[in-house]
């Protein structure tokens, strides 16, 4: 079972590079960061745990690629993964040079982990309605992916479109990156987002799933993949875990059992002065 760490890098946090070094230097399989460019002072959707009320951090987050590219340039071996890129407050043509620029010189470690967003005060900002977050971001990457593969890349869709261009530089990994649908737990968003791992994706990754709720979801979706004739072996299978428990072996027993690849564990005490004392934490209770 691999393991990796969801970390809350903020404007006080220690550097992208030392945490991603010490990372890496433990034994942790990937660096996952969040994105929200922005939050407005004043919101109408309820942070989902809680009083509702957004915490402070959630506005000091770096530029995600930004700050991965730090990591990269200090690390060798660890993974650099979004968790999760919001694609539909992005422009494509540049969000995909910045994944392939990041892929292209970090060896090819980076893992796209992508969403619509939970947010609908902050997407309506960037002139997305919200109810249409997931269309949009089904053909932005559908974009993106033209961009990554082909010499000739273009494409005319409803929300991008443009003529043949040249794009470099190609991402290392081929055919690209890893697009890792970031979203999903229970009920009906849920079927949403296994449509969408078939539909365009390389991998999931849910979040609060208890082992039996992922092992039943992961039976939906290797139905699913073979109703559409794919593999579903060939899916990275990650668990987002928001509040890691008191017994960590087990988690990491249950889970596997369950079909879970790797566990992403979530992490905030990320201050210069404590960050070594809690990723050691987590790598004492997690790393085998």
């Amino acid at each position: 079972m691999k393991v990796g760490l969801l970390a809350f890098i903020t404007d006080t946090s220690a550097s992208p590079a030392a945490i991603a070094r010490r990372a890496e230097a433990l034994g942790f399989d990937s660096l996952w960061l969040p994105e929200h460019p922005i939050i407005p002072f004043h919101h109408r959707t309820p942070y989902p745990v809680g009083d509702g009320k957004i915490p402070e951090n959630y506005a000091h987050l770096p530029d995600p690629f930004v700050a991965l590219a730090l990591a990269a340039e200090a690390t060798t071996r660890i993974k650099l993964g979004t968790g999760i890129c919001l694609v539909p407050e992005r422009e494509p043509i540049v969000t995909a040079k910045e994944i392939a620029t990041l892929d292209f010189y970090s060896g090819g470690r980076v893992l796209f982990g992508i969403g619509g967003g939970w947010l609908a005060d902050e997407t309506e900002i960037f002139g997305v309605e919200f109810r249409r977050r997931w269309p949009v971001t089904r053909e932005y990457i559908a974009a993106m992916k033209r961009l990554w593969t082909e010499t000739e890349a273009s494409f005319e869709g409803k929300y991008v479109r443009f003529p043949p261009v040249k794009f470099y530089p190609k991402p290392a990994q081929k055919p690209h990156p890893p697009v890792i649908i970031g979203a999903g737990g229970l009920g009906a968003g849920n079927e949403r987002a296994l449509r969408d791992v078939v539909s365009m994706g390389d991998g999931w990754m849910p979040i609060v799933l208890t082992p039996p709720q992922l092992a039943e979801e992961l039976g939906k979706l290797r139905r699913m993949c073979g109703e559409a004739d794919r593999d579903f072996k060939r899916l990275d299978i990650s668990m987002l875990l928001m509040a890691p428990g008191d017994d960590p072996a087990r988690e990491l027993r249950d889970y596997e059992a369950a079909g879970a690849q790797r566990l992403v564990l979530t992490v905030n005490a990320l201050a210069p002065d404590v960050y070594d004392r809690e990723l050691e934490k987590f790598a004492r209770g997690y790393l085998r």
